[in-house]
Parts: C-alpha cells; structure tokens; sequence
C-alpha cells in the first residue's frame, strides 16, 4: 500500500510539473483560440525553451513548403504550365509533364537531382538561426513577411502559422485525392464526375 502511494504521488508531481512547464509557453507564438496552448503529446513537459523554439521554427517551415505545395497542386490547373521545354535533350516539354503525382515518373532523373540540390542550398544556406534566443521563430528578417512592430509582426507570424498549419492538412488531403482520382483535374476536385464517383 506505502508503495501505492508513493507512486501516485510521484505521478502527481510529474503531472503538476507538466503543467507548470507548459503554462511557461502560453504566451509563445502559434498559442491561438479556440485550442490555446496545444501539446498532447507533452514535448514542452520538461520545459525546455529552445527545444520548443526550434520546433516553432521547424512548423513555420514546415508551413511555408505546404502553402507553396498546395498552390503548386492548384496553379497548373488554373493557369496552365510553363511555356517551352523542361528538357530539349530529351524533347520533353512542361506541358507534357502531368501535375500532382503522376510527375514523378515523368520528370527526369537528373530534374529531381536539381530540386533536390536546390532543397539543400535553401537548408543550409538560408540562416535559419531563428530560434536561437535573440531571435523569433519564422521571422528571417523579409519585413515585407513580418514587421518592425513586434505587435505587427506578431499578428503577422500567428496567421503564417495559422495558415501553414491548415496547408499541411490541406496539401495531404490533395495528395490522397490526387492518388485516388489519378488527376489534379476537376474529377479531383468535385468527385462525382471521375473515378471516385461511387
């Protein structure tokens, strides 16, 4: 029974200790109604400060890529391709390559060595020391992103994130949608006229 005990109040102390770690991040960015501050699975629980900024930083990324991804699955559609060739050597065009998913097979191999070069460059190049402490996770310095007032600026990051959080929903649901009707076309986007049609 001692030993009972002392176990539940050893769980108690953990659970007031969680609870104390995460109230320091109520006022952090992305903290916004109707869920508040948001940790179901208790990273902040041993309240380290930079772990959580640089995890901050990571979403804002993270959002950004899904932003421009969820537009890179819409724009073809709307606007059309590119004019001219993706590659003359191989007498392959941008209006030949298909979009979403079925690219992958289509593009050459030495265009994803290029991307994929290009993802590197952005990485470790792009400064993104954001997090550290002087600085605020998501702000690289582009003022026409964020803002010299911190109250702007702050309002500005919170719908980035915002944002960036309902891209990442959204730009999974397209690539699941994209894998089903086997088209970004409109048999993708209104399903009772394409392959989903039950």
């Amino acid at each position: 029974v001692a030993a009972g005990a002392s176990a539940s109040r050893g769980g108690r102390r953990r659970a007031a200790s969680a609870a104390v770690a995460r109230r320091a991040f109520e006022d952090e960015l992305g903290v916004q109604a109707p869920l508040g501050f948001w940790d179901p699975l208790g990273f902040t629980d041993d309240g380290d400060m930079e772990a959580y900024r640089r995890r901050r930083s990571v979403e804002f990324k993270h959002g950004r890529i899904a932003m421009l991804a969820t537009m890179g699955f819409i724009t073809p559609e709307v606007a059309g391709h590119w004019p001219g060739y993706l590659s003359p050597s191989l007498g392959l065009k941008f209006v030949d390559i298909p979009s979403g998913l079925q690219a992958l097979p289509v593009v050459p191999m030495l265009g994803w060595a290029q991307i994929l070069l290009y993802f590197g460059l952005i990485e470790f190049t792009g400064g993104f020391e954001d997090y550290r402490k002087e600085g605020t996770p998501g702000d690289y310095g582009w003022k026409v992103l964020t803002s010299s007032d911190p109250i702007e600026r702050r309002r500005k990051l919170n719908a980035d994130l915002a944002n960036g959080r309902l891209a990442m929903f959204a730009i999974m649901a397209m690539l699941f949608q994209n894998g089903l009707a086997k088209t970004t076309g409109p048999a993708m986007w209104i399903p009772t006229i394409g392959p989903l049609h039950p």
